[in-house]
């Protein structure tokens, strides 16, 4: 039996709170596509059939009106609303985005992040890993050098993997900076943790299947559960999966990518992604208009 065809999961409800706005629309191209443009046009190009857009409803006009309408007419194209939820400004985090396009995946489905460039090959990677008909879940990592802005602090899932490159266990740290040619993560309690820029990091572009539903459902539920009273608690996706591994419930074979990485994260990022935008279109990786 020949594989389904994966779907795309972007997640893209973030308020943009250290950006100041809406940087999942904001034109990064020549020609005024965004980061998700060219990230779908990656997908289709390495064969996923559908994409589904993880938003909040007061941005769904906007959304329809630019990303959605340009690629509806080459890929099937949905939308999950994920939501504050009550007494709360901010979603709840990056394992319950997923868990909001829940209804929509019947396939195996890649997730990534709408402000982030990954490559075309991390997408490859995804679709090939399935393809393959493997039931073992997938992550493309990066090097964390490679992922830091010269701006400010930065969120990264800290990978460990064995000696078969299945993830052993995945640290979130959300208060990385750059430290010369190294860098470092101070945690809200003060603590420093060192590192090289060598580590490999979760970007968030993971490879699942709809499988994952049951356990992410009662990961949350004990989430809010713990958490009701923190208005600023999000549930990450990379500590879901690494308590599934703890317990023996899941394994992740980690898929490494040698191209670039880029992402928005501080407004001052715009012009370094632009200009790699500009770089590899120059080179000939992407066509001067994507549509």
């Amino acid at each position: 039996m020949t594989p389904a065809s994966p779907t795309l999961l972007v997640m893209a409800a973030g308020l943009g709170s250290r950006y100041g706005g809406l940087k999942q629309l904001d034109g990064v191209a020549p020609t005024g596509e965004t980061i998700i443009d060219y990230s779908i046009f990656d997908a289709i190009r390495a064969g996923f059939s559908k994409v589904v857009f993880v938003i909040r409803k007061d941005i769904e006009s906007a959304f329809r009106e630019t990303v959605g309408a340009r690629f509806s007419s080459r890929i099937t194209v949905e939308y999950a609303f994920q939501e504050p939820g009550r007494g709360r400004t901010k979603p709840w985090g990056t394992a319950h985005a997923v868990l909001a396009a829940a209804d929509a995946m019947q396939t195996p489905f890649a997730v990534i992040n709408a402000d982030d460039f990954y490559g075309a090959q991390s997408f490859h990677l995804i679709a090939q890993h399935f393809a393959a008909g493997s039931s073992d879940n997938a992550m493309v990592a990066f090097p964390l050098r490679n992922t830091l802005s010269p701006f400010g602090t930065v969120s990264r899932g800290l990978c460990e993997l064995d000696s078969h490159s299945y993830l052993r266990t995945i640290r979130e740290l959300t208060r990385i900076a750059r430290d010369g040619d190294r860098a470092r993560n101070t945690d809200r309690d003060g603590h420093v943790t060192d590192l090289t820029g060598d580590e490999l990091v979760s970007m968030n572009v993971w490879g699942f299947t709809p499988a994952i539903f049951p356990e992410l459902r009662e990961f949350f539920a004990r989430f809010v559960n713990e958490h009701a009273d923190d208005p600023s608690a999000e549930a990450f996706l990379p500590n879901f999966v690494d308590e599934q591994i703890a317990a023996g419930r899941a394994r992740v074979r980690v898929l490494q990518t040698s191209d670039p990485w880029f992402g928005i994260t501080y407004r001052e990022d715009l012009p370094r992604v632009a200009a790699s935008i500009r770089a590899l279109i120059d080179a000939g990786f992407y066509p001067e208009r994507l549509s």
